[in-house]
């Protein structure tokens, strides 16, 4: 792997952003309380009313609460992966990805989703230092060496079946919605007092693509699909374990989440994580530092 030494400051300056961004969220209130209020499309919505999302629908705050439980749990994955990438381990290359991936991905869920408050330039210092340390921790994987890192026991074919899944079903999960929302002249139900769905345009303008994108090039043996599976399998790990921490932070809110729901989009996710976590094991123990020669 190749050596990126911007990382030895930009990891600890995402662990130091994440910290103080999911700490505040969690722990932040200042005695406030909910209040209704009515969106430009007409929709009454409950606002949380206090600490730093007291702009946001306690639906809102809820899933940020999650995401946040999340960020401070995964900090040790960050450091420990960081620790053995800099002693030249791909495994830990690939875990170190996966986890700027998701803390890029709650930076712009910070700094675009969240209304905006007192630690907006929080958001965008970790929207920024994420996107960049997961750009050079990118690059750093040797591309064309990867297909000859792997074990011939690497469940290809059930990643790339994973892959086409996962993505297929966030486009359509999310995009009934919007189609729903469409074809009744109404507002997607995610919307809340938001003027734009910034979570959809992330997950279906990009990790649905992507997913479906790492599916054919693993099939293909093309280098590309090995590191975009890897990363996108560890990644939605990650996130499988941020669903279940939004709907527990929702529940406790009191939001109220139709079996429907419950079973649809949370269940599904659940389910996905754990798939996820399964192919990511399989993926790093099928995963060398060396060359494998097979006869």
């Amino acid at each position: 792997m190749k050596n990126q030494p911007a990382l030895n400051w930009l990891v600890p300056l995402i662990a130091i952003l994440a910290v103080v961004a999911a700490a505040a969220g969690l722990f932040w209130q200042d005695g406030g309380s909910p209040y209704t209020f009515t969106t430009l499309y007409g929709e009454t919505v409950q606002i949380y009313g206090q600490g730093v999302y007291d702009h946001d629908t306690v639906f809102n705050t809820g899933a940020s609460q999650g995401a946040d439980v999340v960020a401070l749990l995964a900090l040790p994955l960050l450091f420990v992966s960081f620790m053995f990438y800099r002693r030249d381990s791909l495994r830990a290359g690939f875990l170190l990805v996966s986890a700027l991936a998701y803390y890029l991905y709650y930076g712009a869920s910070l700094g675009f989703v969240v209304a905006y408050n007192n630690l907006y330039l929080v958001y965008l210092a970790l929207f920024s230092a994420s996107f960049f340390a997961f750009v050079l921790a990118l690059t750093a994987i040797n591309l064309p060496s990867l297909p000859a890192r792997f074990s011939p026991r690497l469940p290809r074919r059930g990643m790339a079946i994973f892959m086409f899944v996962v993505g297929v079903g966030v486009a359509f999960i999310w995009l009934s919605d919007v189609i729903n929302a469409l074809t009744t002249n109404g507002v997607p139900q995610a919307l809340g007092s938001h003027i734009a769905l910034v979570t959809y345009t992330l997950d279906v303008g990009i990790i649905a693509p992507a997913c479906i994108l790492a599916g054919i090039l693993i099939l293909r043996r093309a280098p590309l699909g090995y590191l975009l599976t890897g990363v996108m399998t560890m990644l939605l790990a990650l996130v499988g374990a941020m669903v279940i921490g939004q709907t527990v932070m929702q529940l406790n809110l009191g939001v109220q989440l139709s079996t429907g729901q419950l079973i649809g989009q949370v269940g599904t996710w659940i389910i996905l994580g754990g798939i996820a976590v399964w192919l990511s094991i399989s993926f790093l123990r099928n995963l060398s530092n060396s060359a494998i020669h097979t006869n």
